[in-house]
């Protein structure tokens, strides 16, 4: 603080880093990328503190190109399609981030990907040739094989570590996914993001740069390995990262470990307190009163040591031992220690930025597991572990809240939210995306008839959520046991009350949401207009065609619907209601007419008082005074009318 007040120049420049922090750079504007972020002179060339790179002028073009694609059910690969909240979405993450936009603008509490690492053998989508234009981007990552998968030479490069460009090749595909997703992200939302050593350094100043420096929440190191790796030359790596970004770090409110990790909690003298640990009863320097002579129960005569004392005054140790509080080990010979309670633990407690494997799990272990999942067959390399995810779903998430996973893999995230909420009760929803990446036709997995890594995905959440789903049934059966015990005993206030909480357990897991709704990355249900250069007269008689019939010729009813909700800025789990004539979207939040136009059918939409109606313009062909008289009743009514 320097005492002076806030002047106009210096309010305005704090507001506009709230909105843009990317545009500051030591404090100050950095009037190149704020002209790029806002898709002006996209040009970088002065030298100053940025982090810079061959292409990322391209980037940001592409980053702020719309995409016209969307989304289409897929419900016979869906469980509970109509029900479930849970989301999986097959397609490129960055068409579908940008597909998500408006309908999750600023919806998401916590994005948590598993990157490509960028190792020297990785294989993803950035452009070789940064002067190719979006179309002939669309075409090279749109190639498909003549079962619709995509193919390897059309989607991937190998970015090889002797590429002259092998940094600026990972940064062109990261960049814009990152700004689109923190487009996603809650005020006090957060993100993780799993790297290795390869790009570290440069993926926390991108993040710097895209997320803002001053909202850095940590760098977790994650112990994934516990066993050496002797036919490395210098060290065995044993450890990854999760860089935490905020997307506003002053309203972003941390958990804390609200479980707790309670495996070190044990109760070998059955203390009706239940499980406990224990801790050293001696701290230093030594204080006069805090040092006496100690009797254990087998008779032995203790003094603090080492210029330490006891932690407690005599009086108040003598107390702790009548409380049974103080453990001497299970022959009362050993030097006391403090019993510290599992129950009595404060709730919140601050995480450590050094996740050991015996906490969230390892790399061996998760992959074990997930083997186990498919009857002990190897289908996918280095998933991370449930264990891993969850304890940053417990950090930052409540229970209702929506998790995004953008580069899905083998579907770990999803996972891990259906099994916390089983665990805790919550509500939480996930967003999986994963591209459908052709899988090694040697494999096991391509064998088994898993063309893709999506398929994977998709049947490692249905056999999660079986799973599950089995595992509640137990705890169901359990707590059904106690209820009929209780049932025959006096109906005192405290029995009631008893058997009140379990039925409530009981309904809580018998209504878990256990399924997900497959959609799938797709061209536009509506022909795009083309811009026409020279005269070629019979393109732009194809063109003036689109004022006729916009619809597309593989577009079907369903799809146009899930289009125009999403386009609407309605979210993927939004009702949809099938009347006669027209859908109802959210009751009546947005209706469409599709199908058929009449009198009826405008009066029936009018009578529902919807906020807005769209409709296919050609369903009024011939018929002019129909859309007139229903313009100008809509207009009447307070209802906002579109023609497509």
């Amino acid at each position: 603080m320097d005492g002076a007040s806030l002047t106009p120049e210096k309010e305005k420049l704090n507001a506009l880093k709230q909105v843009l922090p990317e545009v500051f750079a030591e404090g100050k504007v950095d009037w190149e990328k704020l002209k790029a972020t806002l898709g002006e002179d996209i040009n970088f060339s002065n030298e100053r503190y940025v982090l810079n790179w061959a292409g990322k002028s391209e980037a940001f073009k592409v980053l702020q190109t719309p995409t016209t694609k969307t989304l289409v059910p897929a419900k016979d690969e869906s469980i509970n399609f109509d029900d479930t909240e849970h989301i999986f979405i097959e397609g490129e993450n960055l068409e579908v981030l940008k597909v998500l936009q408006k309908s999750y603008f600023g919806k998401v509490k916590m994005i948590y990907i598993d990157p490509p690492y960028n190792t020297g053998n990785d294989s993803f989508i950035y452009p070789d040739k940064f002067s190719e234009t979006k179309s002939d981007y669309e075409k090279r990552v749109g190639d498909k094989d003549e079962e619709g998968y995509m193919t390897k030479d059309g989607m991937f490069k190998k970015n090889s570590k002797e590429n002259g460009q092998y940094h600026s090749n990972w940064l062109n595909m990261m960049m814009p996914r990152l700004y689109l997703a923190k487009n996603l992200l809650k005020q006090d939302g957060v993100i993780f993001v799993s790297i290795d050593d390869n790009e570290v350094h440069n993926l926390r100043l991108l993040m710097n740069e895209i997320f803002g420096e001053e909202n850095f929440v940590g760098n977790v190191v994650w112990e994934r390995s516990f066993s050496p790796v002797n036919l490395k030359k210098h060290f065995s790596e044993s450890h990854d990262y999760l860089l935490v970004y905020s997307k506003n770090l002053e309203v972003t409110v941390c958990n804390g470990l609200i479980r707790k990790d309670n495996k070190r909690y044990k109760n070998p003298d059955n203390d009706s307190r239940g499980d406990w640990t224990s801790s050293d009863m001696t701290v230093g320097p030594a204080i006069e009163d805090k040092i006496y002579e100690i009797t254990t129960p087998s008779g032995r005569k203790l003094l603090p040591t080492n210029g330490r004392c006891w932690l407690y005054t005599k009086e108040r140790y003598e107390e702790m031992v009548a409380d049974n509080r103080i453990w001497f080990g299970k022959n009362g010979n050993n030097t006391p220690r403090v019993k510290k309670f599992f129950s009595e633990v404060k709730e919140g407690i601050t995480p450590m930025t050094v996740w050991k494997h015996e906490d969230v799990g390892h790399s061996q272990d998760a992959a074990q597991k997930l083997k186990k999942l498919f009857n002990n067959k190897q289908y996918f390399d280095y998933p991370k572990p449930v264990g891993l995810i969850q304890r940053t779903l417990e950090l930052y998430s409540n229970e209702n809240d929506l998790i995004l996973d953008f580069f899905s893999g083998s579907g770990t995230t999803a996972h891990a939210v259906m099994e916390l909420n089983a665990q805790d009760g919550g509500n939480r929803k996930s967003i999986s995306v994963q591209l459908p990446e052709k899988t090694d036709e040697k494999s096991e997995a391509y064998k088994a008839g898993f063309k893709t890594i999506a398929d994977i995905a998709k049947e490692r959440i249905r056999r999660a959520g079986k799973k599950i789903n089995e595992d509640l049934g137990l705890k169901v059966s359990e707590l059904e046991a106690k209820i009929k015990k209780l049932e025959s005993e006096l109906p005192t206030d405290e029995t009631l009350a008893e058997i009140k909480n379990h039925q409530s357990k009981i309904q809580n897991l018998q209504s878990q949401d256990l399924g997900f709704k497959v959609l799938k990355l797709s061209d536009s249900n509506f022909k795009q207009w083309q811009q026409i250069t020279g005269k070629d007269k019979q393109a732009l008689e194809e063109q003036m065609k689109l004022f006729v019939d916009p619809v597309a010729k593989n577009a079907t009813t369903e799809n146009m619907v899930y289009e125009l909700l999403l386009k609407s800025g309605k979210d993927l789990n939004s009702t949809i209601e099938t009347k006669d004539g027209f859908y109802a979207i959210n009751e009546t939040e947005l209706i469409l007419v599709l199908e058929k136009a009449n009198q009826e059918i405008i009066d029936a939409v009018i009578a529902s008082k919807p906020q807005k109606v769209i409709a296919l313009d050609k369903l009024f062909k011939g018929n002019d005074q129909l859309k007139t008289n229903a313009s100008l009743q809509m207009k009447d009514a307070g209802i906002e009318f579109k023609t497509i």
